[in-house]
């Protein structure tokens, strides 16, 4: 059964950096992500609709550079939830939402660094500005996912969801992105 991939890998006029899209995304943060129209779904919705299915592959075959970001997302996703599930206890929504927003402004490797974990598939930023313009949007992206992960994880209460909390050992693709 092949993995599920990007439906924005076929959108024309997407800006890349590398080889990696710089797709337009709904947010509340101020950065230099592109906006989405609110009325439809963005890359950080499909990531999160797309994250349980894709995390039980430990291929997944790239058809795009949408693909490429959404990667990116579902390792995220991945180290977020082994964040919160390594806490001594069970922390609160606002304790998760602080926890998740640290680790998305934390200091993290992008295509092209030399610890970045799929270096082997991604294209590094064209020059320095590139790189620079490619760790905000990513930063900006994190965030945005931060928040709607705990969201989501905290939609029925004060504790995470056990359906979701239980992806926490999964590694897509075997890998982390190392947070």
């Amino acid at each position: 059964m092949p993995a599920y991939h990007s439906s924005f890998n076929e959108e024309p006029d997407v800006r890349q950096v590398g080889n990696m899209s710089i797709l337009p995304i709904k947010t509340k943060y101020r950065g230099v992500a592109p906006l989405a129209d609110p009325s439809q779904p963005d890359i950080i919705d499909e990531t999160l609709d797309l994250f349980r299915a894709n995390s039980l592959f430990r291929n997944f075959e790239i058809k795009g550079p949408a693909d490429r970001t959404l990667i990116v997302l579902i390792l995220f996703i991945s180290d977020c939830l082994a964040k919160i599930g390594s806490s001594r206890s069970t922390p609160t929504k606002i304790e998760a939402t602080k926890s998740l927003n640290t680790l998305s402004v934390d200091s993290f490797p992008i295509p092209g660094d030399a610890n970045f974990a799929l270096n082997a598939h991604y294209a590094p930023a064209a020059g320095r500005a590139d790189a620079e313009f490619l760790r905000s949007y990513l930063t900006q992206v994190r965030q945005e996912l931060s928040l709607r992960l705990v969201t989501i994880l905290y939609a029925d209460g004060d504790i995470p969801s056990k359906w979701w909390m239980s992806f926490q050992k999964r590694r897509f693709m075997n890998r982390s992105l190392g947070a």
